[in-house]
């Protein structure tokens, strides 16, 4: 693995929403930032999993899609420079005797940091996929997708959404309307999603808009495995009965696989997949480590977005009295300061 070298006041891991504004508190304390995130994105979940999907609990912003909210946040850390070792995982952290660390990532780069901030959701993540053979054979063309990227890519398409919880019924209501078909495959009626979502996929369906495939689970899949081009999802009851719908994409959502990966390795206060803190500074149980978001855990916790952004501001001021204990700061607000290289 090529090795290369970097120093920097404050290392971030994890480029969600919550680590890019984290970049942004640095940036107004003066403090440079590099940003290392297994995705080969900016955004986390919310580029990931919902970027046209909307979010109503930003301030400020009554409706904005996951994709939006982070364009903003990237734009409000860009005139800090920080610098993104994206596509990469860091694999190895180690505090060394002058108080920095040493972080390591998976393809060979090497950063040393003052002080270090965990932004990285849950850990990695990625999709549950559903025990069906074949697969593999339509993932790489688009006709099995865990995610949806672009709403665009199935106008006047044939959609067989599977699973009952939030994401499968909030994409049957946002496709509806675009597709040529929407058909939802689920093992009962009741459905594990807002009440409100629920009750509009009920009138869609009542309405003939949207095809409720119940009781049914998803058994097998045809088409040409060479050109990867889906053409039928095969569903399947308890009792051994069978249908095939026709069908140019299968959506299965059936919740996230997470793990810590290597940070269950880095000696922090774990509670399952989350990371202990305390709240009054997001300080891990090893001082010049800090966690925030959905992956660290205090007493009441709220995993909201909003909720990681004040966070992120509490860590990096505690981070900034890490790196500099003699000095004596003074809270100072942006209207005060501006925003520096502006």
């Amino acid at each position: 693995m090529s090795e290369v070298s970097h120093s920097t006041d404050i290392a971030i891991i994890g480029a969600g929403p919550v680590g890019l504004f984290a970049v942004f508190e640095a940036g107004m304390l003066g403090l440079k930032t590099h940003v290392i995130d297994a995705l080969d994105m900016v955004g986390g979940q919310c580029s990931a999993l919902y970027p046209e999907k909307p979010i109503f609990d930003i301030p400020a912003h009554p409706q904005i899609t996951g994709q939006d909210l982070i364009d903003k946040l990237a734009k409000q850390a860009a005139p800090f420079e920080p610098t993104y070792h994206l596509g990469q995982q860091v694999i190895k952290l180690e505090k060394r005797d002058d108080g920095r660390f040493t972080l390591e990532t998976s393809v060979g780069t090497k950063i040393d940091a003052g002080a270090v901030v965990i932004a990285a959701g849950c850990g990695a993540f990625g999709p549950n996929k559903p025990p069906m053979e074949g697969l593999e054979d339509f993932e790489g063309s688009g006709g099995v997708q865990y995610y949806v990227k672009r709403r665009a890519d199935f106008a006047g398409k044939k959609v067989v959404i599977a699973g009952g919880g939030d994401s499968a019924v909030d994409w049957a209501l946002s496709l509806h309307d675009i597709a040529d078909k929407v058909y939802v495959v689920h093992r009962r009626p009741k459905f594990r999603a807002a009440p409100d979502s629920s009750a509009k996929l009920a009138a869609l369906a009542e309405a003939g808009k949207i095809e409720m495939v119940i009781p049914y689970q998803l058994k097998g899949l045809k088409g040409d495995t060479a050109s990867g081009k889906l053409s039928h999802v095969t569903v399947a009851t308890l009792k051994g009965e069978e249908l095939d719908l026709e069908a140019d994409h299968l959506l299965p959502f059936f919740g996230l696989a997470m793990e810590l990966g290597p940070i269950a390795d880095w000696g922090l206060n774990l509670d399952r997949n989350h990371i202990g803190v305390t709240q009054a500074t997001m300080e891990t149980s090893v001082p010049g480590i800090f966690a925030i978001g959905d992956i660290a855990n205090y007493e009441h916790k709220l995993k909201l977005i909003l909720s990681g952004f004040a966070e992120g501001a509490s860590a990096i001021h505690a981070a900034r009295s890490y790196l500099f204990p003699d000095k004596e700061f003074h809270f100072e607000y942006s209207t005060t300061t501006g925003v520096p290289n502006e």
